[in-house]
């Protein structure tokens, strides 16, 4: 016994410090392991969270601003037909010419924007692309379109008005 008190090194040492913990030192070990997985998921969660609504902000914006461009093109147009009508003393040549020079103008915006004109005369009717307007005895070939009463557009190949069409019987 005097063996031990004389030395300390062999006495033994207590459980906690053989690596084995006690059960107040677990629980306490895995309730702070809780709080971090608790909070790891509130991040998380929040973090999706501010996707979520800067992804729906986003869209608002494209939604709003989506014809930022088209229009800006258009102004164009606005400021030639405004400019006619402020000619004081002009002839009906004068007139023509400015429609033919802003109707180019307009032309230049649709290509740039992919707006196709459809004209169909002398096609095959297509009821995805054409509306019959009438149809007429014609010697020519049958459901071709004869005349064009209004023109119609397309979007990128995609039918924004449907030509109005008069078709052979």
């Amino acid at each position: 016994m005097q063996e031990d008190l004389d030395n300390p090194q062999q006495s033994e040492t207590p459980i906690e410090e053989k690596g084995v913990q006690t059960p107040e030192e677990r629980i306490a070990e895995l309730e702070a392991a809780l709080e971090e997985a608790k909070a790891s998921v509130l991040y998380t969660k929040a973090e999706g969270e501010n996707i979520r609504r800067r992804a729906n902000d986003d869209i608002d914006k494209a939604r709003k601003f989506a014809l930022e461009k088209f229009s800006g093109e258009l102004l164009a147009v606005k400021d030639s037909l405004d400019a006619a009508v402020l000619i004081e003393a002009a002839d009906v040549q004068s007139y023509k010419d400015g429609i033919q020079i802003t109707i180019k103008q307009l032309a230049s915006v649709f290509e740039k924007f992919n707006i196709a004109e459809v004209n169909p005369v002398g096609e095959k009717f297509d009821p995805n692309k054409h509306q019959a307007i009438s149809m007429l005895e014609n010697s020519g070939e049958p459901n071709t379109v004869t005349s064009v009463l209004q023109k119609g557009y397309t979007l990128n190949e995609r039918v924004l008005r449907p030509a109005l069409v008069t078709v052979t019987k």
